[in-house]
């Protein structure tokens, strides 16, 4: 078997493990009480600190709430945040990259600049930013992710459109008297929403990171709901005599950012390039 097959089959074996951790990530947000052996907000002072096994297959943590059905119950609210804050970065960048693409030179050269200022500090860093000026909670942090997110779907948004908008079918719809946003939805659009959807499915592993870290730094979803990065940050405490209680979340957290990039890189492959700005 030649080596490029050798990789092949790698890829193709990736890929359907990314599809099974997915597919289980998928019924832990539908349906958790199929995966959760206990409710995850019920206490039990005697049972703390139990190591995983028997009832607790994840052990519990320092309430003896059992760590497995918090796992399974936080997959909401951290994906929420994750596919909310895509969505939202999509969204925006969509419209503000189909905008500069589009409109006057000098709108574009206007929103290009901004666009740069926000890209010269990190996504999480001005994540942060925005969560200290509109307050924590899991809406906040959406919308502060997405917000942070846009000026890179834009930049693709605008490099992806711009050879469309400058065709000659698009001259030629334009000489015809075609409107713009019939232009736009006919001519530019389907140039756009490929690779668009492409960085999408990897940009939601980012944001499900990001969410996490605001979340581990006290600024997300509020206990005691169960959320990855808010049991990180309980967990971290207790990792020399109960390894288990960030462990676990971490690894969920690793396991679905995985997932979603390796098949992120899957569909960029058959994808085309992402076009400078």
């Amino acid at each position: 078997m030649s080596a490029g097959v050798r990789a092949r089959e790698g890829r193709r074996v990736a890929v359907v493990i990314a599809s099974g951790v997915l597919v289980v990530l998928a019924v832990a947000v539908a349906f958790p009480g199929l995966l959760a052996p206990h409710p995850p907000d019920d206490t039990d002072v005697v049972a703390a600190f139990r190591p995983p096994g028997g009832a607790h297959p994840f052990g519990t943590d320092e309430l003896g709430r059992d760590v497995l059905s918090r796992v399974v119950y936080g997959a909401r609210p951290s994906l929420a945040i994750g596919l909310g804050a895509t969505a939202l970065g999509v969204l925006a960048g969509l419209v503000v990259g189909l905008l500069a693409a589009t409109g006057p030179r000098l709108a574009d050269r206007v929103l290009m600049r901004g666009l740069d200022v926000l890209l010269a500090f990190p996504e999480l860093l001005l994540a942060l930013l925005v969560v200290t000026v509109v307050g924590s909670g899991t809406a906040n942090v959406l919308v502060a992710l997405g917000v942070a997110a846009v000026p890179t779907y834009a930049r693709l948004v605008r490099g992806q459109a711009l050879p469309a908008v400058r065709s000659p079918f698009a001259e030629a719809a334009r000489v015809l008297g075609v409107r713009r946003p019939v232009i736009v939805l006919r001519h530019v659009l389907p140039h756009v929403t490929g690779p668009l959807l492409v960085l999408a499915t990897v940009g939601t592993g980012t944001a499900v990171i990001s969410g996490s870290a605001l979340s581990f730094l006290g600024l997300g979803t509020p206990p005691p709901t169960a959320e990855w990065g808010s049991m990180l940050s309980d967990g971290r405490e207790f990792l020399a005599t109960a390894w288990w209680t960030a462990t676990f979340p971490g690894l969920a957290i690793v396991a679905v950012v995985l997932s979603v990039t390796v098949l992120g890189r899957s569909l960029r492959a058959g994808a085309p390039g992402e076009a400078g700005a």
